[in-house]
């Protein structure tokens, strides 16, 4: 069975076939992302313990530590004198590293902990490291990390990956994505674009690109495109249910004729919801969000009285002026009206700060940073070390509701 109370990825070769006659297993995971980047990482996380629980089942968490997308996990955002500010980790190894190979230093500690407070030590000193000794809060809460690159569970594997690449996985993968784009399907990622293969050498991490055609050199893993990943996830783990975000239930889509054709069966999906933290005294509800995030205070609450621009009443130039008196006049006019409009959106702020418990700008700029929802840009770090926040979106986490709203503790 699985060994939450390790806290780390040791998970033997035998874990799949031992679970199968245990418990069903929901899976979940993220390219790992330094500070646990963004934090809807953690709210999939908490999605899929609350639905191990409700089944009675086990919540596994794929730390997709082969993927090697350097921009996404090392651009984060963190917190200098109360403002938030954009920052990027650099990391010294060559392109094309995957992540759980990237080195995790004292500078960089230094540099998260000064965007996002005290953190705890890494497990070892790679990014993987940082990202289990952050995730402790999941562990101890029943979550369970799975790293598809311990080789005590990667090496077993290879001979069938071997076997996949002989299938031409790729001709389904392209009569899926024509059929998707005819359908006017989302297509996330395209495979008649994008490698299905690559080979990974588990001494460096470095991850090259395998085409058709090419041998795998002595030594390295056969490593899935993302558009396979979900294959091999079954492969390794007998996940039962898997909670998914919308880019994800995109590209998943791309799977759905090769599951007969390796011989595993598709996994239930449960969409993520979307977890918002609102900030104290502030009461806001999820059929507002959009009118929020748009800035738009009239759609919210509407000003009882009468507003500045209705007490404005255009007239036409004397005609006897000149022309280019005239012209000027009614741009002033238009000067006029556009400042009272303002005085109007102003008028409507200050009804909806009274319905809501405080300014709504504040409200969309803590919801809404960078013009994108929360849980996009801000990094799961102040999230996982709050407990009470945690248990106030577990316990919000019933499978049904899509939007989940919690205010910060």
């Amino acid at each position: 069975m699985y060994d939450a109370s390790a806290r780390n990825v040791r998970i033997g070769p035998s874990l799949r076939e031992a679970a199968v006659s245990a418990r069903p297993v929901v899976a979940t995971g993220q390219q790992i992302g330094a500070g646990w980047s963004p934090a809807l990482s953690v709210a999939k996380a908490l999605a899929a313990l609350a639905e191990a629980r409700r089944i009675g089942g086990e919540a596994v968490y794929w730390l997709a530590d082969e993927d090697h997308d350097r921009a996404e996990v090392a651009s984060v955002t963190g917190w200098r004198a109360g403002r938030l500010v954009r920052h990027r980790f650099r990391f010294d190894t060559r392109p094309g590293t995957a992540t759980g190979w990237l080195p995790w230093t004292p500078d960089h500690q230094a540099e998260a902990s000064a965007l996002w407070g005290p953190l705890p030590e890494p497990q070892d000193a790679t990014l993987r490291g940082h990202v289990l000794a952050l995730g402790g809060p999941l562990w101890d809460r029943g979550l369970v990390p799975f790293s598809p690159t311990n080789p005590t569970v990667r090496d077993p594997i290879q001979a069938e990956l071997e076997r996949w690449r002989e299938l031409d996985l790729e001709a389904l993968l392209a009569g899926q994505a024509d059929r998707l784009v005819a359908e006017g399907a989302p297509l996330p990622l395209d495979p008649r674009m994008q490698a299905a293969w690559f080979s990974l050498d588990p001494r460096t991490g470095r991850r090259t690109r395998l085409d058709r055609g090419t041998a795998l050199p002595n030594g390295h893993w056969l490593s899935p495109g993302a558009a396979l990943r979900p294959l091999m996830q079954s492969l390794m783990l007998p996940v039962t249910a898997v909670v998914l975000g919308p880019s994800e239930r995109a590209y998943w889509r791309l799977c759905e004729p090769l599951w007969d054709r390796v011989g595993l069966t598709a996994p239930r999906i449960i969409p993520r919801p979307s977890v918002y933290v609102v900030p104290p005294g502030l009461r806001v509800s999820p059929d507002q969000l959009e009118a929020l995030r748009l800035g738009a205070w009239d759609r919210l609450v509407f000003w009882p009285g009468v507003l500045p621009s209705e007490t404005f009443r255009p007239t036409d130039p004397d005609p006897s002026w000149p022309e280019p008196l005239q012209t000027r006049f009614r741009q002033e006019q238009t000067r006029s009206r556009d400042r009272l409009t303002k005085l109007d959106r102003r008028l409507h702020r200050e009804a909806v700060a009274g319905a809501l418990g405080g300014d709504p700008e504040r409200l969309r700029q803590a919801l809404f940073p960078f013009g994108k929802p929360q849980e996009r840009v801000v990094p799961g770090a102040p999230w996982l070390r709050n407990g009470a926040l945690l248990e106030a979106i577990l316990k919000r986490m019933d499978g049904a509701t899509p939007v989940i709203l919690v205010e910060e503790t």
